[in-house]
């Protein structure tokens, strides 16, 4: 997926929530994530999130967990 953002592809607002659900596919993780508009966003920042299962971004605030597996 681009990230870019192009009027064909579903993205979605960058920081628009305060709880982001990830899992295994989406480490490294970074805020913002891959398939959020970057138009309007803070400059992307890895998160270590590996050791205890969570992290939140400096930048905005947004938190994440990591999730059950994907089928």
């Amino acid at each position: 997926m681009s990230r870019a953002g192009t009027v064909d592809q579903d993205l979605i607002a960058a920081n628009a929530q305060h709880k982001y659900e990830v899992h295994a596919d989406d480490i490294p993780l970074s805020c913002p994530m891959p398939g959020m508009y970057l138009w309007n966003s803070h400059p992307k920042v890895y998160l270590p999130i590996v050791e205890t299962g969570q992290a939140k971004c400096p930048y905005c605030g947004a938190q994440y967990f990591i999730g059950a597996a994907r089928d």
